[in-house]
Protein backbone atom coordinates (compact mmCIF):
# COMPACT_ATOMS: atom_id res chain seq x y z
CA UNK A 1 0.00 0.00 0.00
CA UNK A 2 1.56 3.21 -0.75
CA UNK A 3 0.45 7.21 -0.19
CA UNK A 4 0.30 9.50 -2.91
CA UNK A 5 0.05 13.19 -2.17
CA UNK A 6 -1.37 15.49 -5.00
CA UNK A 7 -0.67 18.75 -4.40
CA UNK A 8 1.75 21.77 -5.46
CA UNK A 9 5.11 21.65 -5.43
CA UNK A 10 6.83 25.69 -4.81
CA UNK A 11 9.59 27.46 -3.25
CA UNK A 12 8.57 29.88 -0.43
CA UNK A 13 10.33 33.73 0.45
CA UNK A 14 9.13 33.64 3.79
CA UNK A 15 9.43 37.89 5.29
CA UNK A 16 9.02 39.58 8.70
CA UNK A 17 7.18 42.68 9.22
CA UNK A 18 7.76 44.14 12.50
CA UNK A 19 5.10 46.30 12.60
CA UNK A 20 1.37 45.34 12.53
CA UNK A 21 -0.54 45.53 9.08
CA UNK A 22 -3.64 46.39 10.82
CA UNK A 23 -2.17 49.75 11.73
CA UNK A 24 -1.65 50.68 7.93
CA UNK A 25 -4.91 49.67 6.87
CA UNK A 26 -7.88 52.42 6.14
CA UNK A 27 -11.00 51.30 5.90
CA UNK A 28 -12.43 53.77 4.12
CA UNK A 29 -10.14 53.68 1.49
CA UNK A 30 -9.56 49.67 0.94
CA UNK A 31 -10.83 49.76 -2.79
CA UNK A 32 -7.61 52.41 -3.44
CA UNK A 33 -5.46 49.98 -1.45
CA UNK A 34 -1.57 50.91 -2.05
CA UNK A 35 1.23 49.27 0.43
CA UNK A 36 4.44 48.41 1.01
CA UNK A 37 6.39 47.58 4.25
CA UNK A 38 9.57 47.27 4.76
CA UNK A 39 10.49 43.83 5.89
CA UNK A 40 13.43 43.20 8.20
CA UNK A 41 14.97 39.73 6.54
CA UNK A 42 14.20 37.05 3.63
CA UNK A 43 14.12 33.48 3.81
CA UNK A 44 14.19 31.31 0.68
CA UNK A 45 12.53 27.92 1.39
CA UNK A 46 11.52 24.81 -0.04
CA UNK A 47 7.42 24.59 0.45
CA UNK A 48 4.12 23.56 -1.57
CA UNK A 49 1.66 21.70 0.43
CA UNK A 50 2.23 18.40 -1.33
CA UNK A 51 5.68 18.69 -1.07
CA UNK A 52 5.74 19.92 2.51
CA UNK A 53 3.54 16.96 3.30
CA UNK A 54 5.37 14.22 1.46
CA UNK A 55 8.76 15.89 3.76
CA UNK A 56 6.48 15.01 7.01
CA UNK A 57 6.04 11.60 6.09
CA UNK A 58 9.51 10.79 5.46
CA UNK A 59 10.32 12.29 8.48
CA UNK A 60 8.75 10.03 10.27
CA UNK A 61 9.78 6.75 8.30
CA UNK A 62 7.35 6.69 5.47
CA UNK A 63 8.01 6.94 1.91
CA UNK A 64 4.97 9.09 0.18
CA UNK A 65 5.08 9.21 -3.53
CA UNK A 66 5.00 12.81 -4.47
CA UNK A 67 2.38 13.95 -7.84
CA UNK A 68 2.76 17.00 -9.19
CA UNK A 69 4.13 19.35 -11.56
CA UNK A 70 7.44 21.66 -11.58
CA UNK A 71 9.97 23.40 -13.55
CA UNK A 72 13.35 22.45 -14.87
CA UNK A 73 14.66 24.13 -11.91
CA UNK A 74 13.08 21.38 -9.41
CA UNK A 75 16.48 19.37 -9.66
CA UNK A 76 18.01 20.30 -6.21
CA UNK A 77 14.63 20.36 -4.77
CA UNK A 78 14.49 16.81 -5.98
CA UNK A 79 17.38 15.47 -4.65
CA UNK A 80 16.39 17.21 -1.29
CA UNK A 81 12.94 15.08 -0.97
CA UNK A 82 14.30 12.10 -2.27
CA UNK A 83 17.11 12.71 0.14
CA UNK A 84 14.20 12.48 3.13
CA UNK A 85 12.38 9.55 1.64
CA UNK A 86 10.61 11.13 -0.41
CA UNK A 87 9.67 9.21 -4.32
CA UNK A 88 9.53 12.02 -7.01
CA UNK A 89 9.37 9.78 -9.89
CA UNK A 90 6.20 10.59 -11.08
CA UNK A 91 6.93 14.66 -10.55
CA UNK A 92 6.05 16.20 -14.22
CA UNK A 93 8.86 18.61 -15.39
CA UNK A 94 7.32 21.53 -17.30
CA UNK A 95 9.09 22.71 -20.37
CA UNK A 96 8.16 25.94 -20.13
CA UNK A 97 7.21 27.54 -17.08
CA UNK A 98 9.58 27.52 -13.29
CA UNK A 99 8.63 25.76 -10.19
CA UNK A 100 5.53 27.47 -8.47
CA UNK A 101 6.09 30.25 -6.44
CA UNK A 102 5.17 31.59 -3.22
CA UNK A 103 6.16 35.17 -1.10
CA UNK A 104 4.92 35.75 1.92
CA UNK A 105 5.19 38.12 4.78
CA UNK A 106 4.15 38.23 8.64
CA UNK A 107 3.44 40.29 11.27
CA UNK A 108 3.94 39.68 14.85
CA UNK A 109 0.31 39.19 15.38
CA UNK A 110 0.79 36.19 12.92
CA UNK A 111 -1.22 37.70 10.01
CA UNK A 112 -0.18 37.11 7.11
CA UNK A 113 -0.44 38.95 3.73
CA UNK A 114 0.70 36.82 0.38
CA UNK A 115 0.84 35.78 -3.21
CA UNK A 116 1.24 33.05 -5.27
CA UNK A 117 2.59 32.34 -8.73
CA UNK A 118 1.53 28.89 -10.20
CA UNK A 119 4.08 28.18 -12.92
CA UNK A 120 4.56 24.85 -13.32
CA UNK A 121 1.63 24.19 -11.17
CA UNK A 122 -0.67 24.67 -13.94
CA UNK A 123 0.62 21.21 -15.82
CA UNK A 124 -0.97 18.90 -12.85
CA UNK A 125 -4.00 18.80 -14.87
CA UNK A 126 -2.12 16.21 -17.01
CA UNK A 127 -1.30 13.83 -14.22
CA UNK A 128 -2.81 10.59 -14.42
CA UNK A 129 -3.36 8.29 -11.36
CA UNK A 130 -3.63 5.12 -12.91
CA UNK A 131 0.12 4.93 -14.34
CA UNK A 132 1.44 5.91 -11.03
CA UNK A 133 -0.85 3.30 -9.05
CA UNK A 134 0.49 0.61 -12.10
CA UNK A 135 3.97 1.31 -10.56
CA UNK A 136 3.90 1.83 -6.97
CA UNK A 137 0.89 0.00 -6.03
CA UNK A 138 -2.96 0.12 -4.60
CA UNK A 139 -2.59 3.45 -2.78
CA UNK A 140 -4.00 3.29 1.10
CA UNK A 141 -5.30 6.93 0.73
CA UNK A 142 -4.43 9.83 -2.26
CA UNK A 143 -4.99 13.52 -0.74
CA UNK A 144 -5.40 16.03 -3.24
CA UNK A 145 -4.03 19.00 -1.78
CA UNK A 146 -4.10 22.80 -3.24
CA UNK A 147 -3.00 22.65 -6.83
CA UNK A 148 -3.98 23.68 -10.03
CA UNK A 149 -8.07 23.45 -9.88
CA UNK A 150 -8.43 21.51 -12.92
CA UNK A 151 -5.54 18.97 -11.78
CA UNK A 152 -7.60 18.89 -8.82
CA UNK A 153 -11.01 18.15 -9.79
CA UNK A 154 -9.29 15.11 -12.70
CA UNK A 155 -7.67 13.82 -9.79
CA UNK A 156 -11.09 13.26 -8.05
CA UNK A 157 -13.12 12.12 -10.60
CA UNK A 158 -9.94 9.67 -11.12
CA UNK A 159 -10.29 8.54 -8.12
CA UNK A 160 -14.04 7.71 -7.80
CA UNK A 161 -13.82 6.16 -11.15
CA UNK A 162 -10.91 3.88 -10.30
CA UNK A 163 -12.35 3.37 -6.43
CA UNK A 164 -9.09 5.10 -4.79
CA UNK A 165 -10.07 6.27 -1.09
CA UNK A 166 -9.25 10.19 -1.16
CA UNK A 167 -8.76 12.92 0.83
CA UNK A 168 -10.03 15.95 0.27
CA UNK A 169 -7.99 19.11 1.53
CA UNK A 170 -8.69 22.36 -0.84
CA UNK A 171 -7.35 24.48 1.65
CA UNK A 172 -5.59 27.85 -0.30
CA UNK A 173 -7.58 27.46 -3.64
CA UNK A 174 -11.01 27.77 -1.59
CA UNK A 175 -10.61 31.27 -2.02
CA UNK A 176 -10.71 30.83 -5.73
CA UNK A 177 -13.62 28.05 -5.98
CA UNK A 178 -17.16 27.85 -6.70
CA UNK A 179 -19.42 26.26 -4.65
CA UNK A 180 -20.15 23.82 -7.37
CA UNK A 181 -16.19 22.78 -7.75
CA UNK A 182 -15.97 22.67 -4.15
CA UNK A 183 -18.58 20.20 -3.60
CA UNK A 184 -17.27 18.46 -6.16
CA UNK A 185 -13.57 18.31 -4.39
CA UNK A 186 -14.82 16.99 -0.95
CA UNK A 187 -18.31 14.80 -1.81
CA UNK A 188 -16.89 11.45 -1.10
CA UNK A 189 -13.96 12.08 0.23
CA UNK A 190 -12.51 9.40 3.37
CA UNK A 191 -11.62 12.35 4.72
CA UNK A 192 -11.66 16.58 4.52
CA UNK A 193 -9.31 18.53 6.11
CA UNK A 194 -9.51 22.49 6.73
CA UNK A 195 -9.09 25.00 9.20
CA UNK A 196 -12.12 26.41 11.10
CA UNK A 197 -12.00 29.50 8.83
CA UNK A 198 -12.02 27.32 5.82
CA UNK A 199 -14.79 24.76 7.57
CA UNK A 200 -16.95 27.88 7.31
CA UNK A 201 -15.86 29.00 4.06
CA UNK A 202 -17.00 25.43 2.64
CA UNK A 203 -20.00 26.06 4.31
CA UNK A 204 -20.81 28.97 3.02
CA UNK A 205 -19.85 28.50 -0.83
CA UNK A 206 -21.45 24.91 -1.17
CA UNK A 207 -24.51 26.00 0.53
CA UNK A 208 -24.13 22.78 3.03
CA UNK A 209 -24.75 23.31 6.80
CA UNK A 210 -22.09 21.84 8.89
CA UNK A 211 -24.03 18.61 9.00
CA UNK A 212 -24.44 18.25 5.18
CA UNK A 213 -20.94 18.60 5.10
CA UNK A 214 -19.95 15.80 7.32
CA UNK A 215 -22.68 13.02 5.73
CA UNK A 216 -20.90 13.76 2.52
CA UNK A 217 -17.45 12.85 3.94
CA UNK A 218 -16.37 9.98 6.56
CA UNK A 219 -14.14 12.23 8.66
CA UNK A 220 -13.82 15.66 9.17
CA UNK A 221 -10.71 17.12 10.85
CA UNK A 222 -10.59 21.06 11.38
CA UNK A 223 -7.26 22.38 12.36
CA UNK A 224 -7.90 25.18 15.42
CA UNK A 225 -4.59 26.92 15.27
CA UNK A 226 -3.25 27.32 18.84
CA UNK A 227 -6.49 25.59 20.62
CA UNK A 228 -5.28 22.31 18.36
CA UNK A 229 -7.68 20.26 16.26
CA UNK A 230 -11.25 18.53 16.34
CA UNK A 231 -12.24 15.34 14.32
CA UNK A 232 -16.03 14.70 13.50
CA UNK A 233 -17.60 11.58 11.79
CA UNK A 234 -21.67 11.56 11.57
CA UNK A 235 -23.23 9.88 14.81
CA UNK A 236 -19.92 9.98 17.06
CA UNK A 237 -18.89 12.47 19.28
CA UNK A 238 -16.13 14.95 18.47
CA UNK A 239 -12.87 14.24 19.47
CA UNK A 240 -11.38 17.34 20.63
CA UNK A 241 -8.02 17.73 21.55
CA UNK A 242 -5.50 20.49 22.44
CA UNK A 243 -2.02 21.16 20.74
CA UNK A 244 0.93 19.78 21.71
CA UNK A 245 2.17 21.50 25.07
CA UNK A 246 5.23 23.83 25.12
CA UNK A 247 5.66 25.20 21.60
CA UNK A 248 7.59 28.10 21.23
CA UNK A 249 6.01 30.19 18.14
CA UNK A 250 8.21 31.52 15.23
CA UNK A 251 6.94 31.47 12.17
CA UNK A 252 3.49 29.53 11.08
CA UNK A 253 3.84 28.75 7.83
CA UNK A 254 3.21 24.92 6.55
CA UNK A 255 2.20 24.47 10.01
CA UNK A 256 -0.82 22.53 8.44
CA UNK A 257 0.72 20.70 6.19
CA UNK A 258 2.99 19.07 9.23
CA UNK A 259 -0.42 17.93 11.01
CA UNK A 260 -1.53 16.58 7.95
CA UNK A 261 1.71 14.44 7.68
CA UNK A 262 1.64 13.49 10.90
CA UNK A 263 -2.05 12.56 10.87
CA UNK A 264 -1.58 10.50 7.82
CA UNK A 265 1.30 8.61 9.27
CA UNK A 266 -0.49 7.63 12.14
CA UNK A 267 -3.30 5.95 10.40
CA UNK A 268 -0.49 4.78 7.66
CA UNK A 269 1.03 2.87 11.07
CA UNK A 270 -2.86 1.31 12.03
CA UNK A 271 -3.56 3.83 15.01
CA UNK A 272 -6.87 5.30 15.64
CA UNK A 273 -8.41 8.46 14.97
CA UNK A 274 -7.00 10.29 18.16
CA UNK A 275 -3.58 9.45 18.17
CA UNK A 276 -3.36 10.18 14.44
CA UNK A 277 -4.20 14.04 15.34
CA UNK A 278 -1.88 13.99 18.38
CA UNK A 279 0.99 13.07 16.13
CA UNK A 280 0.04 15.62 13.87
CA UNK A 281 -0.27 18.00 16.22
CA UNK A 282 3.54 16.99 17.99
CA UNK A 283 4.99 17.51 14.28
CA UNK A 284 3.20 20.58 13.82
CA UNK A 285 4.75 21.67 16.75
CA UNK A 286 8.29 21.23 14.76
CA UNK A 287 7.05 23.62 12.08
CA UNK A 288 6.05 26.28 13.94
CA UNK A 289 9.19 26.14 15.73
CA UNK A 290 11.20 27.31 12.79
CA UNK A 291 11.79 29.55 9.77
CA UNK A 292 10.35 27.22 6.96
CA UNK A 293 8.67 24.11 6.27
CA UNK A 294 11.36 21.94 5.87
CA UNK A 295 14.03 23.05 8.24
CA UNK A 296 13.13 20.58 11.10
CA UNK A 297 14.26 17.50 12.62
CA UNK A 298 14.41 15.27 15.66
CA UNK A 299 15.30 11.87 16.58
CA UNK A 300 12.84 9.57 17.31
CA UNK A 301 13.61 9.71 21.06
CA UNK A 302 12.58 13.65 20.46
CA UNK A 303 9.76 12.94 19.01
CA UNK A 304 8.57 10.57 21.11
CA UNK A 305 9.32 12.01 24.11
CA UNK A 306 7.12 15.00 23.22
CA UNK A 307 4.27 13.06 22.73
CA UNK A 308 4.40 11.86 26.07
CA UNK A 309 4.80 15.61 27.49
CA UNK A 310 1.99 16.61 25.99
CA UNK A 311 -0.56 13.77 25.84
CA UNK A 312 0.79 11.02 28.32
CA UNK A 313 2.21 7.46 28.69
CA UNK A 314 -0.23 5.42 26.64
CA UNK A 315 -0.08 7.53 23.57
CA UNK A 316 3.49 7.07 23.72
CA UNK A 317 3.13 3.71 24.23
CA UNK A 318 1.08 3.21 21.20
CA UNK A 319 3.57 5.58 19.05
CA UNK A 320 7.04 3.74 20.31
CA UNK A 321 6.92 0.69 18.01
CA UNK A 322 6.51 2.95 14.79
CA UNK A 323 9.57 6.07 15.56
CA UNK A 324 11.67 2.98 16.98
CA UNK A 325 11.42 1.41 13.53
CA UNK A 326 12.23 4.87 11.88
CA UNK A 327 15.31 4.38 13.64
Amino acid sequence: MSLLIAGSIATDHLMTFQGKFRDSLVVEQLDKISLSFLVDDLEIRRGGVAANMCFGLGQLGLRPVLVGAAGEDFADYRSWLERHNVNCSHVRISDTQHTARFVCTTDPTGAQIASFYPGAMSEARLIELGPVVARVGEPEYVLIGADDPDGMLRHTEECRQRGYAFIADPSQQLAFSDGALIRDLIDGAAILFSNEYESHMIEQKTGWSADEVLARVGVQVTTLGKDGVRVTRSGEEPIVLAAARDVTAVEPTGVGDAFRAGFLAALAWGLGLERAAQVGCVLAAYVVETVGTQEYAFTPAQFLARVEHSYGREAAGEVEGHLKAMG
